[in-house]
């Protein structure tokens, strides 16, 4: 195309004159695909996640009713009361029970997604399909099965028992090793998968570079493959970490409700209690971890990543 077909002369209306729509309607027309393709993603965000976060918040800042629900006069009470001793330590039984599981978890789950990196392409699909199996097994059914293996009675035991390692059976159900159990069990996927997909990514020239500058395998670990996963380490530690700290369930059926954790009280506070606005106040307190978590988590891959590529 010339350029004389590029200048308007002067006094002309805007637009091009090659049958091209003017750039305002080919950019109503951009704006109204982009809406028609984001819409529903956003009103399923509007609906589901803003709406009910805005309500939480406006909870928070209200008073408990004399026999229960909310009374709309605003106090700053609810979040003085976060740091009342009593709450206080389920937070700190929480955060110790989250982060002991997403710390084992790490140690269990960094070998396992090297080793399924590395196997053949046939063997590793294989693998991979053995680490999802668990969740297609309802949530609960998979809890309540490690109650029949830790029971007094139970499988794990018997096995004890049976071939003369103790004499009597072991206390394996109702305390925090029971829960923790549970936890790492149930959430062991969201932290191999995660490392799987960073070191699947590495690219092997690296390690063979550094096995041609004479590094010991154990270096060229320490080195250049530790390194360059750690964004999939911190994904996997804030996928494990985050719904261990909300979780509710395990410790009541695992735990045998003797260790609270944070998910607990929060659910106590809505259904026993009927205090809403503590327990809304509890709940933002968990979603502001969340968030922290989840942007530390940002910020550390972006300078990783930056590294990398430097």
């Amino acid at each position: 195309m010339s350029a004389t077909h590029d200048l308007a002369p002067p006094g002309a209306p805007p637009g091009p004159s090659d049958g091209r729509p003017p750039r305002r309607a080919r950019a109503r027309g951009t704006a109204a695909a982009r809406l028609i393709f984001l819409g529903p993603g956003l009103g399923y965000l509007l609906v589901l996640l803003l709406v009910p976060l805005a309500l939480v918040l406006g909870y928070t800042l209200f008073r408990r009713g004399r026999f229960g629900g909310v009374v709309y006069e605003t106090t700053t009470e609810n979040f003085t009361r976060l740091f009342d001793p009593l709450y206080f330590d389920v937070v700190l039984t929480s955060v110790k029970l989250a982060a002991l599981t997403t710390l084992i978890a790490l140690l269990v789950g960094y070998p396992t997604a090297y080793v399924i990196a590395r196997l053949p392409r046939r063997w590793k699909t294989i693998a991979l399909v053995a680490i999802v199996i668990p969740f297609w097994t309802n949530f609960l059914i998979r809890v309540y099965a490690w109650v029949i293996l830790l029971s007094g009675p139970g499988l794990l035991n018997k096995a004890l028992t049976g071939t003369g390692i103790t004499d009597a059976p072991l206390g394996l159900l109702y305390n925090q090793g029971a829960i923790v159990t549970g936890l790492l069990y149930s959430y062991l996927p969201l932290m191999v998968l995660p490392l799987y997909a960073a070191i699947e990514r590495l690219d092997p020239q690296l390690a063979e570079a550094s096995a041609n500058l004479g590094a010991r395998p154990a270096r060229t670990f320490a080195s250049v493959t530790l390194p360059l996963t750690v964004p999939g380490i911190l994904t996997g530690c804030v996928f494990v970490f985050v719904p261990c700290l909300g979780n509710f369930v395990i410790p009541e059926i695992l735990g045998g409700g003797r260790s609270i954790m944070v998910g607990n009280l929060i659910r106590d506070q809505f259904l026993k209690a009927r205090d809403y606005p503590f327990g809304a106040t509890l709940a933002l307190a968990v979603i502001a971890v969340l968030i922290v978590l989840l942007f530390v988590q940002a910020w550390a891959s972006r300078v990783y990543g930056e590294g990398r590529r430097g």
